[in-house]
């Protein structure tokens, strides 16, 4: 009975590992390693990838949840945390909604279309999903800026805009990876 147990384990296993390389195959190209690639593709992709995650999210939240944040009362009691200064999912959403904004311009050097400040007064599910997407333009704009030839110059002290641009990318994983742990 083991062994038969071992085996269909093996065979799931096998289908997995399978299924997943077949998807990861079928993702994009193949480049060869040590391919020049330029920057505004390299974080365009990483942008897009970011992009067809959250924006489902926010769209998947149902309108009365968008208040929603983390309280006390929804972990272990006598855990210790605090809870006070939790930003609601609707925060959460226009934070990288201004991210997006303060982070395309210190990239691409463009001025945002849209008063950044307001941003916070957006109160409704629709109109922060319709930011939040605009947002995402503009970045996609300010991402496109960018080649080997500028990628490196100074934007603000030593940050470039490469690096600049890899921190946007770090802030966007960990809003994720927040959101995700909350709601799953």
């Amino acid at each position: 009975m083991m062994m038969k147990r071992m085996v269909v384990v093996l065979a799931l296993a096998g289908c997995c590992v399978t299924g997943v390389q077949a998807q990861m195959d079928a993702k994009g190209p193949k480049i060869a390693a040590g391919t020049m690639i330029e920057p505004a593709k390299s974080f365009d992709g990483m942008l897009s990838d970011f992009e067809k995650e959250f924006v489902p999210l926010a769209e998947a939240m149902p309108a009365e949840k968008y208040d929603f944040a983390p309280s006390a009362a929804i972990f272990v009691a006598g855990q210790g945390s605090e809870y006070a200064t939790v930003s609601t999912f609707r925060q959460m959403v226009l934070h990288v909604a201004s991210a997006n904004y303060y982070y395309g311009s210190m990239v691409g050097g463009m001025k945002p279309d849209v008063d950044v400040k307001a941003l916070a007064d957006i109160k409704n599910k629709d109109a922060a999903v319709a930011a939040l997407k605009t947002s995402f333009v503009f970045a996609h704009k300010a991402v496109a800026t960018l080649t080997a030839q500028n990628a490196f110059e100074s934007v603000k002290g030593t940050n470039t805009r490469a690096s600049l641009a890899g921190d946007w990318w770090r802030m966007r994983r960990t809003t994720m990876d927040s959101w995700w742990s909350i709601c799953g």
